[in-house]
């Protein structure tokens, strides 16, 4: 009786583990992105809904696209680079085609290099915050609204900064996840 009873006890011990660990899987994820976008680490943005001004300095932002090898998507920013005022709102423009002969979503992960200056990236609207649908052949223009915090230059790490790079993957948001679980998602 004593060794069905351990068996037992060992057996619920072994079920509350694995029930733990798959809860901790789920909740890594999104507690790994929330981590990233109060730290601004690896180059996650922030999230905002205003901009706090235009301040006497300026900073190049570099737009840079791709496209996951499975996604049959072109994919690019309208220009690649633009000279924007630290604090002001400003706005790009990103393409996308479908060259395929089926409707696909898509969905846009994004970083900003160097990594310092994430923290001080903020977008107030991105077609990355949601899912993208395009029909066979369709092109969609879609915005990016963002700022630079005036914030960047007290950083002594990052008050330096002359040239932020803003990149862009977009993967087939259907397709089984190839992305790594690392990946920032808007």
């Amino acid at each position: 009786m004593r060794i069905v009873a351990g068996k037992g006890r060992t057996a619920l011990l072994a079920v509350l583990a694995i029930c733990g660990m798959t809860g901790l899987a789920f909740a890594s994820v999104p507690l790994y992105r929330m981590f990233c976008q109060v730290t601004g680490l690896n180059g996650t943005t922030n999230r905002g809904s205003a901009a706090p001004g235009a301040v006497d300095a300026k900073v190049v932002v570099q737009f840079d696209a791709n496209v996951a090898p499975n996604l049959p998507w072109r994919f690019g920013p309208e220009r690649p680079a633009d000279t924007v005022a630290v604090g002001a709102r400003d706005m790009a423009f990103f393409k996308a085609t479908n060259t395929s002969p089926r409707e696909i979503t898509g969905t846009a992960t994004f970083n900003v290099t160097p990594a310092q200056a994430g923290k001080y990236f903020t977008k107030i609207e991105c077609f990355c915050f949601t899912r993208q649908t395009l029909k066979p052949g369709e092109t969609m223009r879609m915005p990016v609204i963002f700022f630079v915090d005036p914030a960047i230059r007290d950083d002594p790490d990052a008050r330096d900064i002359e040239t932020i790079t803003l990149s862009y993957t977009f993967f087939d948001a259907d397709a089984p996840d190839t992305r790594g679980r690392a990946a920032h998602e808007g």
